[in-house]
C-alpha cells in the first residue's frame, strides 16, 4: 500500500521534489515535479499536497528549492533569503502548525550553520539534510502511532473517520488511519466508514481510495449521515487526525470534526485523535487561538465544479473547526496514548 505523497530527487543544488497530485484522485493517479518555490507554493495552496505532516515536509523541501537560485557568496545574505522564503511558505496555509514549525526549524538551522562559518552551498546542503530527517521522523511516527492505536481496536471493530488522515496526508501510513493499517497487518478484521467530507470530498475521494487500494472494507457516507450511524450503535470508535493541537488539548481538524465529537460523546463512542508530536503547538494556549483558514466560496457553491447554489450567493467556508479537549477520549501520538488530554496532562506527558 506504499503511497509516495512527496519525495526528494537529487542533491541540494539541483534536485527537485516529486509530488502526488491529490486534486486528481480518485480518477487519475498523477505525479509531477516541483522545481522552484513558486511551484511549491502553488501545490500547497491548491491542495495538491495536503495534510499536516506532509505540509511540514513540503515546506522544508520548498525552502531548499527557493534557495537553489540564491547565488549570494555571503552567508548572512543567504540566511536573510532563507527567512524571506520561509515566511512565504509558512503563510501558504495558516492552520496546520507543522508547516510554520518545520520552516522555523530550517531557518534556525541556517542561522547556526552560518554562525559556524559555513558557506551558502553548505547551508543549503544542511537544509536538505534537515528536510530529509523530518521526512524520516514523520514516517517513523506514523508506524508508532499505528501500533499504539491498533491496541485500542478489537477484531471486528467499526471505525468512523473524517477527512483524510491516512497515507496521503503523510509520508508514511498516516495518522488516524495508521491504527487501521497496523490492525490489518495483525490480522484484525475492520470496517471503516469514511465521511465524504464536504466541500472538497477528501473522505470520498482520498480516504476511500487509499483504503480500498489497501484491501480494507470501506463505506462512504454523507457527512450528515454520521449521526444516524452512531445512533444505530454501528460505530466502535471515531478516529480523526489533527492539524494543530493547542497547549490545553483543544484540537483543530477538518471542518465537521467538532459535531462528530459531540455526536460520539452523546452516543458513548470513544473519540480518538491521532497526530504526531509535531502537531502540538505549545505556543497556542487554547483552541480559540488557532488561526482558522477561510477558503474560497466556490468550493461550497460549485463543489467538484458543479453549480450547487444560485450565482452570487455567498458561502461560509472555514477549512477547519476546533474540538474542545473535553470531548477527546484519547490523544494518540508516537509516544503513546494520553487519555482525556488537558494542559496539565500534556505538560507532564511531554
Amino acid at each position: 500500500m506504499e503511497i509516495e505523497t512527496i519525495a526528494w530527487r537529487g542533491d541540494a543544488a539541483s534536485g527537485h521534489a516529486r509530488v502526488l497530485d491529490q486534486t486528481r484522485l480518485p480518477t487519475e493517479v498523477l505525479t509531477f515535479e516541483v522545481r522552484d518555490l513558486e511551484s511549491m507554493l502553488a501545490a500547497i495552496r491548491r491542495l495538491a499536497v495536503r495534510g499536516a505532516p506532509a505540509l511540514g515536509i513540503a515546506g522544508a523541501y520548498g525552502l531548499v528549492l527557493g534557495l537553489q537560485a540564491a547565488r549570494s557568496p555571503d552567508a548572512a545574505d543567504f540566511v536573510a533569503r532563507t527567512r524571506e522564503a520561509g515566511a512565504r511558505l509558512a503563510a501558504a496555509r495558516p492552520t496546520a502548525v507543522n508547516l510554520p514549525a518545520a520552516l522555523e526549524r530550517s531557518v534556525l538551522r541556517a542561522q547556526r550553520e552560518a554562525a559556524a562559518g559555513r558557506s551558502p552551498a553548505e547551508i543549503l546542503a544542511a537544509l536538505l539534510e534537515q528536510a530529509q530527517a523530518l521526512e524520516a521522523s514523520e514516517r517513523a511516527a506514523c508506524e508508532a502511532m499505528g501500533r499504539f492505536g491498533a491496541e485500542l481496536l478489537a477484531d471486528g471493530a467499526t471505525v468512523l473517520t473524517h477527512c483524510n488522515a491516512g497515507a496521503l496526508c503523510t509520508v508514511g501510513i498516516g495518522t488516524a488511519l495508521a491504527p487501521v493499517y497496523v490492525a490489518q497487518r495483525q490480522g484484525k478484521r475492520l470496517r471503516v466508514f469514511a465521511d465524504e467530507t464536504r466541500p472538497l470530498f477528501q473522505g470520498a475521494r482520498l480516504t476511500a481510495w487509499e483504503l480500498a487500494r489497501a484491501g480494507i472494507d470501506v463505506t462512504v457516507l454523507a457527512d450528515n449521515a454520521a449521526g444516524a450511524l452512531l445512533q444505530r450503535g454501528e460505530v466502535s470508535a471515531v478516529i480523526v487526525g489533527s492539524d494543530r493541537i493547542a497547549r490545553n488539548g483543544d484540537v483543530a481538524n477538518k471542518i465537521g470534526t467538532y459535531p462528530l465529537a459531540v455526536l460520539a460523546r452523546r452516543h458513548g463512542v470513544p473519540f480518538y485523535v491521532v497526530a504526531p508530536l509535531s502537531t502540538l503547538d505549545p505556543r497556542c494556549a487554547r483552541g480559540a487561538d488557532i488561526p482558522i483558514e477561510e477558503r474560497a466560496a466556490e468550493e461550497v457553491t460549485r463543489p467538484l465544479g458543479v453549480q450547487a447554489a444560485p450565482l452570487g450567493v455567498p458561502a461560509f467556508n472555514p477549512a477547519f473547526d476546533v474540538t474542545p479537549a473535553e470531548l477527546v477520549s484519547a490523544l494518540i501520538c508516537e509516544r503513546g496514548v494520553l487519555r482525556e488530554p488537558n494542559e496539565e496532562r500534556l505538560r507532564a506527558w511531554l
